[in-house]
Protein backbone atom coordinates (compact mmCIF):
# COMPACT_ATOMS: atom_id res chain seq x y z
CA UNK A 1 0.00 0.00 0.00
CA UNK A 2 3.15 2.32 0.63
CA UNK A 3 3.83 4.40 3.27
CA UNK A 4 0.83 6.44 4.93
CA UNK A 5 3.11 9.49 5.17
CA UNK A 6 4.09 9.55 2.14
CA UNK A 7 1.17 11.08 -0.01
CA UNK A 8 2.67 10.09 -3.23
CA UNK A 9 2.35 6.05 -2.24
CA UNK A 10 -0.57 5.76 -0.93
CA UNK A 11 -4.03 4.65 -2.30
CA UNK A 12 -6.19 7.24 -3.14
CA UNK A 13 -8.95 5.75 -5.23
CA UNK A 14 -11.59 8.17 -7.32
CA UNK A 15 -11.41 11.73 -6.33
CA UNK A 16 -14.75 13.53 -7.84
CA UNK A 17 -14.73 17.68 -7.81
CA UNK A 18 -17.87 19.05 -8.67
CA UNK A 19 -18.19 23.00 -8.76
CA UNK A 20 -20.31 25.47 -10.91
CA UNK A 21 -18.25 27.21 -13.81
CA UNK A 22 -15.25 29.55 -12.19
CA UNK A 23 -15.52 27.79 -8.70
CA UNK A 24 -11.77 26.87 -8.88
CA UNK A 25 -12.43 22.56 -8.84
CA UNK A 26 -9.53 23.06 -12.19
CA UNK A 27 -7.12 25.05 -9.56
CA UNK A 28 -7.27 22.27 -7.17
CA UNK A 29 -7.49 19.16 -9.22
CA UNK A 30 -4.28 20.01 -10.41
CA UNK A 31 -2.80 20.60 -7.09
CA UNK A 32 -4.49 17.14 -6.00
CA UNK A 33 -2.70 15.46 -9.00
CA UNK A 34 0.95 17.05 -8.09
CA UNK A 35 0.25 15.76 -4.19
CA UNK A 36 -0.64 12.67 -4.69
CA UNK A 37 0.90 11.54 -7.81
CA UNK A 38 -1.87 10.82 -9.57
CA UNK A 39 -3.74 11.67 -13.16
CA UNK A 40 -6.45 14.55 -14.00
CA UNK A 41 -8.97 12.92 -16.45
CA UNK A 42 -10.97 14.74 -18.05
CA UNK A 43 -13.77 13.19 -20.20
CA UNK A 44 -13.19 16.46 -22.88
CA UNK A 45 -9.23 15.44 -23.17
CA UNK A 46 -10.17 12.03 -23.86
CA UNK A 47 -12.82 12.63 -26.51
CA UNK A 48 -10.40 14.60 -28.23
CA UNK A 49 -7.73 12.50 -27.82
CA UNK A 50 -10.04 9.34 -29.07
CA UNK A 51 -10.81 11.52 -32.13
CA UNK A 52 -7.66 12.32 -33.26
CA UNK A 53 -5.97 9.06 -32.85
CA UNK A 54 -9.14 7.19 -34.53
CA UNK A 55 -9.66 4.91 -31.79
CA UNK A 56 -12.32 2.50 -32.54
CA UNK A 57 -14.31 4.89 -30.36
CA UNK A 58 -12.84 7.97 -31.46
CA UNK A 59 -14.37 6.89 -35.06
CA UNK A 60 -17.48 6.25 -33.47
CA UNK A 61 -17.73 9.53 -31.35
CA UNK A 62 -16.34 11.41 -34.38
CA UNK A 63 -19.30 10.43 -36.87
CA UNK A 64 -21.79 11.64 -34.24
CA UNK A 65 -20.35 15.07 -33.61
CA UNK A 66 -20.22 15.46 -37.71
CA UNK A 67 -24.07 14.52 -37.80
CA UNK A 68 -24.79 17.57 -34.40
CA UNK A 69 -25.62 14.02 -32.64
CA UNK A 70 -24.86 14.26 -28.88
CA UNK A 71 -21.82 11.91 -27.58
CA UNK A 72 -23.91 9.37 -25.24
CA UNK A 73 -23.46 7.78 -22.01
CA UNK A 74 -22.28 4.65 -22.91
CA UNK A 75 -19.72 5.73 -24.98
CA UNK A 76 -17.71 8.11 -22.69
CA UNK A 77 -17.94 5.85 -19.97
CA UNK A 78 -16.24 3.23 -22.34
CA UNK A 79 -13.44 5.94 -22.55
CA UNK A 80 -12.70 7.01 -19.48
CA UNK A 81 -12.70 2.67 -18.60
CA UNK A 82 -10.33 2.22 -21.33
CA UNK A 83 -7.66 5.08 -20.16
CA UNK A 84 -8.18 4.15 -16.30
CA UNK A 85 -7.36 -0.11 -16.87
CA UNK A 86 -4.75 0.56 -19.76
CA UNK A 87 -2.32 3.60 -17.76
CA UNK A 88 -0.46 2.37 -15.13
CA UNK A 89 -0.76 5.71 -13.76
CA UNK A 90 -3.74 5.19 -12.25
CA UNK A 91 -3.33 2.20 -9.99
CA UNK A 92 -3.31 4.41 -6.87
CA UNK A 93 -6.24 6.59 -7.92
CA UNK A 94 -7.09 9.51 -10.16
CA UNK A 95 -9.41 12.56 -10.12
CA UNK A 96 -12.39 13.17 -12.28
CA UNK A 97 -12.82 16.33 -14.06
CA UNK A 98 -16.12 16.63 -15.87
CA UNK A 99 -17.09 13.38 -14.76
CA UNK A 100 -19.83 12.00 -13.74
CA UNK A 101 -22.42 14.67 -15.32
CA UNK A 102 -25.79 12.75 -14.52
CA UNK A 103 -27.17 10.68 -12.38
CA UNK A 104 -26.52 7.31 -15.07
CA UNK A 105 -23.18 8.46 -15.09
CA UNK A 106 -22.90 8.39 -10.82
CA UNK A 107 -24.78 5.19 -10.73
CA UNK A 108 -22.37 3.37 -13.73
CA UNK A 109 -18.55 4.85 -11.48
CA UNK A 110 -20.21 3.09 -8.70
CA UNK A 111 -20.22 -0.13 -10.22
CA UNK A 112 -16.74 0.45 -12.15
CA UNK A 113 -15.32 1.72 -8.91
CA UNK A 114 -16.44 -1.49 -7.07
CA UNK A 115 -14.19 -3.91 -10.24
CA UNK A 116 -12.26 -1.65 -10.26
CA UNK A 117 -11.14 -1.45 -6.24
CA UNK A 118 -11.02 -5.05 -6.25
CA UNK A 119 -8.79 -5.77 -8.81
CA UNK A 120 -6.11 -2.84 -7.71
CA UNK A 121 -6.70 -2.63 -4.14
CA UNK A 122 -8.62 -5.37 -2.63
CA UNK A 123 -9.76 -4.45 1.18
CA UNK A 124 -10.25 -0.63 -0.04
CA UNK A 125 -12.98 1.42 -0.13
CA UNK A 126 -14.57 1.62 -3.49
CA UNK A 127 -16.48 4.60 -2.94
CA UNK A 128 -15.38 8.21 -4.48
CA UNK A 129 -14.38 10.95 -2.31
CA UNK A 130 -16.99 13.49 -3.75
CA UNK A 131 -16.10 17.45 -2.91
CA UNK A 132 -18.55 20.01 -4.09
CA UNK A 133 -16.36 23.26 -4.36
CA UNK A 134 -19.41 25.92 -3.56
CA UNK A 135 -19.39 29.58 -4.48
CA UNK A 136 -21.77 32.00 -4.08
CA UNK A 137 -23.89 33.12 -7.45
CA UNK A 138 -22.37 37.00 -7.54
CA UNK A 139 -18.87 35.57 -6.69
CA UNK A 140 -19.01 33.39 -9.49
CA UNK A 141 -20.19 36.40 -12.09
CA UNK A 142 -17.34 38.42 -10.77
CA UNK A 143 -14.69 35.34 -11.19
CA UNK A 144 -16.29 35.02 -14.78
CA UNK A 145 -17.51 38.00 -16.23
CA UNK A 146 -14.05 39.85 -14.69
CA UNK A 147 -12.13 37.85 -16.74
CA UNK A 148 -9.83 39.70 -19.71
CA UNK A 149 -7.32 37.98 -21.81
CA UNK A 150 -4.47 38.90 -24.14
CA UNK A 151 -4.83 38.36 -27.76
CA UNK A 152 -1.24 38.39 -28.29
CA UNK A 153 0.56 36.39 -25.29
CA UNK A 154 -2.72 34.99 -23.78
CA UNK A 155 -2.55 36.12 -20.60
CA UNK A 156 -5.97 35.96 -18.52
CA UNK A 157 -6.37 38.79 -15.87
CA UNK A 158 -9.46 39.42 -13.89
CA UNK A 159 -10.69 42.86 -13.37
CA UNK A 160 -11.55 42.72 -9.86
CA UNK A 161 -8.96 40.28 -8.31
CA UNK A 162 -5.85 40.25 -10.75
CA UNK A 163 -6.00 43.56 -12.81
CA UNK A 164 -3.74 44.66 -15.25
CA UNK A 165 -1.30 47.84 -14.14
CA UNK A 166 -3.02 49.64 -16.55
CA UNK A 167 -6.41 49.28 -17.37
CA UNK A 168 -7.72 47.27 -20.34
CA UNK A 169 -3.97 46.59 -21.32
CA UNK A 170 -1.52 43.98 -21.47
CA UNK A 171 1.48 44.08 -18.69
CA UNK A 172 3.33 41.99 -21.09
CA UNK A 173 3.16 42.89 -24.82
CA UNK A 174 0.60 45.98 -24.12
CA UNK A 175 -1.54 44.54 -25.85
CA UNK A 176 -5.75 45.81 -25.59
CA UNK A 177 -7.31 43.00 -23.29
CA UNK A 178 -10.48 41.39 -25.14
CA UNK A 179 -13.45 39.89 -23.63
CA UNK A 180 -14.40 36.57 -24.38
CA UNK A 181 -17.82 36.49 -25.73
CA UNK A 182 -18.16 33.38 -23.27
CA UNK A 183 -17.36 35.44 -20.47
CA UNK A 184 -20.04 37.89 -21.01
CA UNK A 185 -22.79 37.81 -18.50
CA UNK A 186 -26.00 36.70 -20.28
CA UNK A 187 -24.32 33.61 -21.46
CA UNK A 188 -22.81 33.12 -17.66
CA UNK A 189 -26.15 33.29 -16.14
CA UNK A 190 -27.77 30.74 -18.39
CA UNK A 191 -24.53 28.34 -17.92
CA UNK A 192 -24.57 28.72 -14.17
CA UNK A 193 -28.25 27.68 -14.34
CA UNK A 194 -27.71 24.84 -16.17
CA UNK A 195 -25.38 23.83 -14.30
CA UNK A 196 -27.45 23.90 -11.29
CA UNK A 197 -30.24 22.14 -12.51
CA UNK A 198 -28.07 19.65 -14.48
CA UNK A 199 -26.01 19.16 -11.06
CA UNK A 200 -28.66 18.75 -8.43
CA UNK A 201 -29.60 15.30 -8.71
CA UNK A 202 -26.01 14.55 -8.65
CA UNK A 203 -25.46 15.89 -5.43
CA UNK A 204 -28.85 14.90 -3.89
CA UNK A 205 -27.27 11.43 -4.91
CA UNK A 206 -24.17 11.66 -3.10
CA UNK A 207 -25.18 13.58 -0.35
CA UNK A 208 -27.74 11.01 0.37
CA UNK A 209 -25.49 8.40 0.47
CA UNK A 210 -23.21 10.75 2.84
CA UNK A 211 -20.44 10.58 0.70
CA UNK A 212 -21.23 14.51 -0.19
CA UNK A 213 -18.52 16.96 1.38
CA UNK A 214 -18.92 20.61 0.68
CA UNK A 215 -16.20 23.32 0.68
CA UNK A 216 -16.96 27.05 0.56
CA UNK A 217 -15.17 27.99 -2.46
CA UNK A 218 -15.39 31.40 -1.42
CA UNK A 219 -12.21 31.51 1.00
CA UNK A 220 -8.52 32.35 -0.44
CA UNK A 221 -7.24 29.89 -2.70
CA UNK A 222 -4.84 28.13 -0.19
CA UNK A 223 -7.95 28.15 2.51
CA UNK A 224 -9.88 26.12 0.20
CA UNK A 225 -6.68 24.05 -0.82
CA UNK A 226 -6.24 22.83 2.60
CA UNK A 227 -9.64 22.28 3.01
CA UNK A 228 -9.28 20.06 -0.25
CA UNK A 229 -6.25 18.22 0.82
CA UNK A 230 -7.64 17.50 4.41
CA UNK A 231 -10.84 15.69 3.01
CA UNK A 232 -8.81 13.49 0.84
CA UNK A 233 -6.35 12.76 3.45
CA UNK A 234 -9.36 11.46 6.47
CA UNK A 235 -11.74 11.39 3.97
CA UNK A 236 -13.94 7.62 3.31
CA UNK A 237 -10.61 5.73 3.50
CA UNK A 238 -8.76 7.03 5.99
Amino acid sequence: MGSVTDPKTRFVGALVLLGAPGAGKGTQAKILAAQYGIPQLSTGDLLRDNVARGTELGKIAKAMLEHGELVPDKLVEDMLAERIRMFGDTQRGFILDGFPRTLAQAEWLDRFLEDWTARVSPGQSAHPVVINVAVGYNQLLRRLTGRRSCPTCGRIYNVYFQPPRVADICDIDGSKLVTRRDDCEDVISARLKAYEKMTLPLTEYYGSRGRLHEINGDQELDAVTGAVLKLVKNGDRV
